[in-house]
């Protein structure tokens, strides 16, 4: 049988700022629409963020959440997967406020602590629209992501644990798989584990093909059949990493939070283009696309009825 992709979409993030791009969703209700709209182009798993739908300033607010969570549950059977990586500046505690409210059934999971660099966007010259743009990158040269043991260990509890919630354990470099098995040989994760490899973000690893083989190789010696895995190609990486991915066996993830254009010098008009264009990737190599309800079997996910929205 066809082996079957499940594709994510990451539809707003906090790493692009508005001025940015005019198709980066920042209201709830533009969340919701390209959300919905990528589920029917063939997204299996929504990857989630929200935004000060005045400013477009990244916000870890429960109750914004909840304006555009119930209507893309209503309106398709995507799985929901709430991020606990938030934004700059957001402690851990504000970073997990909204999926601790909602359950969902899933979150990301960022495996350890990074340096977090998009300062390099300031070279770039546009019209700000905001003032806290070019301020908000420009503190990320001083900027330490931090997820420490006692952070993951918190999330893995509170949320897992407690919640029922699997996680998409964000790997931005080698050592994080690493703590990964760590916390797998303690018992604190359960198989089927479902990795992101996240390549090409400042601060990380590298985008290219090589550091990917070697991230795979270093996961199948962990992790051996015990996982599943996905990778977040950042930038211009996005499309020809989701390629690469698709022939070594693995799933992908598009979307607006890590790539903002379709082609070169061409902006995405929004996230069911890239999700478009990744299933004519999948369909080209002769495989299936895999449905939410596929996508929840194969990573072992409590259901749509068991969240709070």
């Amino acid at each position: 049988m066809p082996r079957e992709v499940i594709i994510t979409c990451a539809v707003t993030g906090s790493v692009h700022t508005p001025s940015m791009s005019p198709h980066l969703p920042i209201t709830p209700d533009r969340i919701a629409e390209q959300a919905i709209a990528a589920a029917r182009a063939g997204a299996a798993i929504l990857h989630l963020h929200a935004r000060d739908p005045e400013t477009g300033h990244p916000t870890p607010d429960p109750e914004v959440f909840m304006q555009f969570l119930p209507r893309i549950k209503a309106e398709c059977d995507a799985v929901v997967n709430i991020t606990t990586g938030g934004g700059m500046g957001m402690s851990v505690e504000q970073r997990m406020a909204a999926a601790l409210r909602t359950k969902p059934e899933m979150c990301s999971l960022n495996m350890g602590s990074i340096n977090f660099g998009l300062y390099p966007a300031l070279n770039k010259p546009r019209e700000w629209q905001h003032d806290w743009e070019p301020a908000f990158l420009e503190n990320s040269r001083d900027f330490v992501f931090k997820n420490t043991f006692k952070d993951i260990e918190t999330a893995l509890h509170r949320l897992g644990s407690e919640r029922g919630v699997r996680f998409e354990f964000e790997c931005y470099d080698v050592g994080h798989l690493y703590n990964l098995a760590h916390f797998l040989d303690r018992r604190l994760v359960t198989p089927p584990l479902f990795i992101q490899l996240v390549l090409g973000i400042l601060g990380g690893i590298g985008a290219d093909t090589e550091n990917f083989a070697f991230m795979k190789r270093t996961a199948d010696k962990l992790f051996g059949s015990e996982y599943r895995f996905s990778v977040l190609g950042a930038g211009r990486h996005q499309m020809p990493l989701a390629a690469t991915s698709l022939s070594m066996g693995g799933h992908i993830r598009v979307g607006l939070e890590d790539n903002l254009f379709l082609n070169p010098g061409e902006l995405a008009p929004d996230n069911a283009s890239q999700v478009a264009r990744a299933r004519q990737f999948v369909d080209g190599l002769s495989m299936n696309i895999a449905s939410p309800a596929s996508a929840r079997e194969a990573l072992g996910l409590k259901g749509a009825d068991r969240v709070a929205f």
